[in-house]
């Protein structure tokens, strides 16, 4: 395991996919959303984006006394919806995206990844606080600004990380059952070559030894960045009591909207409406909510799911009586 902090998230090293299995899993992809901007910086070379990339952060450091920070954050949980989520409100007209627009950024990974980076490099990330004066002189409301990082939720040091730097921010969880999380996590990592072992099963097994520590060791060096914790907690962040009750203890109830990802699924405009009316957005009615990621992946067998029901089990009964709200998921 690379016990350093990636520089950045997309430039961690991928643990090594033997070939037979790299085939198995070519069809392992997400269902991608047509994104005209996507495709367009497809045919940018490399190269290129990285010097743009970088000239772009080296600019909104150099002006980040003159930036502001995030209003909201979606923190989780994977898999849960944070990327429709995410993608619905930047559609919004109240709500700015993040810093420089065309890169399309849902997170920094600031409060998880990169807090050694400093609040400078985290502002750089978010617009000008001109720039959303002058909306709201435009629009009469000033525009939120907000970022997306699921493993928040799950990080230990973030709770405190956020309260000491956004103390008022408003925090949008998406719970999922818990089974189906931990599966569609897994099957998400095997595509993306994070996952060596070949079974759903043999994941799970494993995860007991490969986080051994490793939440310790998070609290004690802050710098220390752990592959397991981030890619192989399936079970572990199914235990979603333990997460929210680190999150409660900093921030009052009202500052979190706590939503089933099985409402984003059923009726994906009353959850989003009720998402705007937790961020006090004017409600508007998108002509299509688009869900994001979706991924196919093969059914579970029924002995596994029957395990992880009954594993799952009291952690859910704890969290009902943590928030007062039924989950349906025991069945």
């Amino acid at each position: 395991m690379n016990a350093s902090r990636p520089p950045g998230v997309s430039d961690v090293t991928r643990p090594p996919q033997p070939p037979a299995a790299k085939s198995s899993l070519s069809m392992l992809r997400h269902v991608e959303v047509p994104d005209p901007l996507r495709a367009a910086k497809r045919r940018v070379p490399r190269p290129v984006k990285r010097v743009v990339r970088r000239a772009a952060r080296r600019y909104g450091e150099r002006t980040a006394d003159h930036r502001a920070l995030p209003d909201f954050l979606i923190i989780g949980t994977k898999r849960g919806g944070t990327t429709s989520v995410w993608n619905w409100l930047v559609r919004h007209p109240n709500v700015s995206p993040m810093f420089p627009s065309l890169q399309q950024i849902k997170s920094p990974h600031y409060f998880d990844i990169h807090f050694g980076r400093g609040e400078r490099w985290y502002r750089s990330h978010f617009p000008s606080r001109a720039a959303l004066e002058r909306a709201a002189q435009r629009t009469g409301i000033r525009p939120l600004t907000g970022e997306a990082s699921p493993y928040y939720l799950f990080h230990p040091l973030a709770p405190e990380r956020v309260q000491h730097t956004i103390p008022k921010a408003r925090l949008i969880v998406l719970l999922r059952n818990p089974v189906d999380r931990a599966y569609s996590n897994y099957w998400e990592r095997r595509g993306s070559d994070a996952e060596c072992l070949p079974t759903f099963e043999a994941a799970i097994d494993a995860e007991e030894e490969r986080l051994r520590g490793e939440t310790e060791r998070i609290l004690t060096d802050p710098g220390y960045y752990s592959q397991h914790h981030d890619w192989h907690s399936y079970l572990a962040r199914g235990r979603y009591v333990e997460q929210l009750s680190r999150w409660l203890d900093r921030f009052g109830r009202d500052q979190l909207l706590i939503m089933p990802f099985e409402n984003l699924r059923s009726n994906a405009n009353d959850a989003y409406r009720e998402v705007q009316e937790f961020l006090s957005l004017p409600v508007v009615e998108p002509p299509r909510l688009t869900h994001h990621n979706k991924l196919p992946v093969p059914p579970m067998s029924v002995e596994t799911r029957s395990r992880l029901v009954e594993y799952f089990r009291p952690y859910n009964a704890r969290l009902t009586e943590l928030l007062g709200t039924p989950f349906d998921w025991d069945s």
